[in-house]
C-alpha cells in the first residue's frame, strides 16, 4: 500500500486537490478541486445520482443549507450532535476524547496486546457521557501523542455546528446554523414530494450538498473535513419492512462502490455496536485507506424518529395514508449516505499504481498510473500529433475539437510520445490517440489503452463509437 503523502503529492503536482487559501498558510480542514479534481469530483456525483434517481422509486431534491433553527432542535442537533474534546495542559494540543483512546487500542493491537485492546475497544463503545471517556483515558493512563505527557483536563461536550446570524442584528432571535448534514433537508420536504412527485411507499429522496461541522481535529486529508459533501439517501417504508429494505440497500450501495472500481478485498461491512439516537440498525462500508479503515458510507434505520420529531415540532402531520388498505401511519426510514469526498479520496487511493512499463527504447522505467473506472476518469481522451509537422497537427487537432463537445478531452504536443503517454497514464486518462504517418494516408489511427497499455488501429469515424463502447455508454 502506497503512503497517503504519495498520493497528496499527486493530487496537488496534477491539479487534483489544493489547500484552501494555501496563499496564506492554507485554512486547516479545508480543500479546494482543481482542474483534474474536479471533473473527477463531478463524474463522481453523477453516478450516483444516475445509479439513485434513474429509478422509479427515487426522486431528487436540492434543499437550503440555511434552515429554520428549529429543524435542528427536532433532529436532536442542537442537545446531541456533539463530540467529547479534551485538552492537554503541557502541549495544549485538543482532542476528540474517543478518537485519543481509539488510536491507543491500535497502537495496542501492533504490540500484539490484544486481549488488552478488546477489553478497552468494549468499555468504550459503552461510553455515552463525558466522564466515562476521561475516566478510561485516565484508567489506561494514555499519553498525549504530541507531548507524551498524561497532563489532562476533564472531558467536556463540543457542539460540532457552525452558528451564525440571519439579518442585520446578532442576537439569540436571529441565530441559525450551517447545516451539519443534508438528510433534514429531505425530512422536511417529505410531504412536498410526496404529494407533488405523486409517490407511493416505498419511495426515496436523494440529495447531493455540502454539510458543515466544526471538526475538533481535522486529519488524513480528505477524511475529516470541516466541509465536505455528502451523497444521501432517505428510503420511506412501511413500519415492519426495514429489515427486509437495510438488507436490500446494504448490498445495493456495496456493489455501486465496486461497479465504481473500489477492490473489494480492501472493502467491508462493519456493524455499529452503540447506535446513533435515531438508529435500530445501522452499518458503515469502510475502506482499507494508507492510514487504515475508514467510513464511506452509512447504512442505517432510522425508524420513524426524524419525521416523528418534525411533526411533534412543526404541528404539521407528516403521515403517509395508505388508501388502498386504509391505514395511516408515520413511515420508517432506511437511510444511505456516503461522503462525496471521502468516497473521491478512497477512489483516489485505489487507482494509484506504481509499476515497470517499457520506454521507446526498450529499457523499463517506473510508470504512475492512475486506473480509474473509464467513466470517472476527469480525462477521458488524449489526443496527439506524433511530431509537429507534416500536417499531423492539423489532422490531430480536427479529431480533438471533434471529440471534445462529447468527452472531456485534451491535446498535448510537447515532448516525446512516450513522455506524453505517461502524463496521461498519472492522471488516469483511460484512451490516448496518435496520429501518424499512416494516418495522412488512410484516415487510421492507433488508439492506446491505459492499463493493458495495448494499442488499436481503427478509422478516425470510429474513435467515438469505440470509446462510448469501451466505457460502457
Amino acid at each position: 500500500m502506497y503512503k497517503l503523502e504519495t498520493i497528496i503529492s499527486l493530487a496537488k503536482r496534477r491539479g487534483f486537490i489544493f489547500q484552501s487559501s494555501e496563499i496564506y498558510g492554507g485554512l486547516n480542514g479545508c480543500w479546494d478541486f482543481g482542474p483534474l479534481g474536479v471533473e473527477l469530483l463531478r463524474n463522481l456525483k453523477e453516478e450516483w445520482w444516475r445509479a439513485m434517481t434513474y429509478r422509479d422509486d427515487i426522486e431528487g431534491v436540492d434543499a437550503s443549507i440555511l434552515m429554520h433553527p428549529k429543524t435542528w432542535e427536532a433532529s436532536g442537533h442542537v442537545s446531541q450532535f456533539s463530540d467529547p474534546m479534551i485538552d492537554n495542559k503541557t502541549s495544549k494540543a485538543r482532542f476528540r476524547a474517543d478518537n485519543l483512546i481509539e488510536e491507543y487500542i491500535e497502537r495496542l493491537r501492533k504490540k500484539n496486546r490484544t486481549q488488552q485492546a478488546d477489553v478497552l475497544e468494549h468499555k468504550l463503545n459503552l461510553a455515552k457521557e463525558p466522564s466515562d471517556y476521561y475516566r478510561l483515558i485516565i484508567e489506561y493512563e494514555i499519553p498525549d501523542p504530541v507531548s507524551g505527557t498524561k497532563d489532562w483536563t476533564e472531558v467536556r461536550n463540543f457542539n460540532l455546528m457552525f452558528k451564525t446570524f440571519i439579518g442585520p442584528v446578532e442576537d439569540n432571535g436571529s441565530i441559525v446554523y450551517l447545516r451539519p448534514e443534508s438528510a433534514q433537508g429531505i425530512f422536511v420536504n417529505f410531504k412536498n414530494v410526496l404529494d407533488t412527485a405523486r409517490q407511493k411507499l416505498p419511495f426515496g429522496i436523494a440529495q447531493i450538498g455540502k454539510a458543515f461541522r466544526n471538526e475538533i481535529n481535522t486529519k488524513n486529508f480528505l477524511f475529516r473535513t470541516r466541509e465536505f459533501e455528502q451523497m444521501e439517501m432517505q428510503y420511506f417504508i412501511k413500519p415492519g419492512s426495514e429489515q427486509e429494505w437495510f438488507g436490500y440497500w446494504k448490498e445495493q450501495r456495496w456493489n455501486w462502490y465496486v461497479y465504481m472500481g473500489l477492490n473489494p478485498e480492501k472493502m467491508r461491512f462493519k456493524p455499529h455496536e452503540k447506535l446513533a439516537h435515531y438508529a435500530n440498525m445501522a452499518v458503515d462500508i469502510e475502506y482499507l485507506f494508507p492510514f487504515g479503515w475508514g467510513e464511506i458510507e452509512g447504512i442505517h434505520s432510522r425508524t420513524d424518529f426524524d419525521l416523528r420529531n418534525h411533526q411533534e415540532f412543526s404541528g404539521k402531520k407528516l403521515e403517509y395514508v395508505d388508501s388502498v388498505n386504509n391505514e395511516r401511519y408515520i413511515p420508517y426510514v432506511v437511510e444511505t449516505s456516503g461522503g462525496v469526498t471521502r468516497s473521491l479520496m478512497a477512489l483516489l487511493c485505489d487507482a494509484y499504481n506504481e509499476e515497470d512499463a517499457p520506454t521507446e527504447s526498450g529499457a523499463m522505467e517506473k510508470r504512475v498510473v492512475l486506473k480509474f473506472n473509464p467513466r470517472l476518469s476527469p480525462i477521458t481522451v488524449a489526443v496527439f500529433p506524433l511530431v509537429n509537422k507534416e500536417g499531423m497537427p492539423e489532422v490531430a487537432e480536427k479529431i480533438y475539437k471533434d471529440l471534445h463537445p462529447k468527452f472531456k478531452a485534451q491535446y498535448d504536443i510537447s515532448g516525446a510520445i512516450g513522455r506524453r503517454y505517461r502524463r496521461q497514464d498519472e492522471i488516469g486518462t483511460p484512451f490516448c490517440v496518435t496520429i501518424d504517418g499512416q494516418s495522412l494516408k488512410d484516415d487510421t489511427v492507433t488508439i492506446r489503452e491505459r492499463d493493458s497499455m495495448l494499442q488499436d488501429r481503427i478509422l478516425i469515424n470510429e474513435i467515438e463509437s469505440y470509446i462510448y463502447k469501451r466505457i460502457g455508454s
